[in-house]
């Protein structure tokens, strides 16, 4: 599985703006429908929520593509 990088840039983000932040989906409504179909792993259980709120450390999964939630850099 080819894991990826999500930084966030405040304390969270929500799964359904991951997915579109990443390049899942071209808009926000195309990546809740993807989320609400179960097509989606948060941390290896599926996930139907759009609004699940991802930390950092927090992995979310497709196929065979992963991406690891990593904190704000610091200044």
């Amino acid at each position: 599985m080819t894991s990826n990088i999500l930084s966030l840039v405040g304390p969270h983000i929500t799964l359904a703006q991951a997915v579109k932040v990443v390049g899942l989906t071209g808009s926000g409504g195309q990546a809740k429908h993807l989320v609400r179909q179960g097509n989606l792993l948060v941390n290896d259980v599926v996930e139907t929520r759009p609004g699940r709120k991802l930390f950092a450390g927090d992995r979310f999964s497709t196929g065979d593509a992963e991406w690891v939630v990593t904190p704000a850099a610091q200044e």
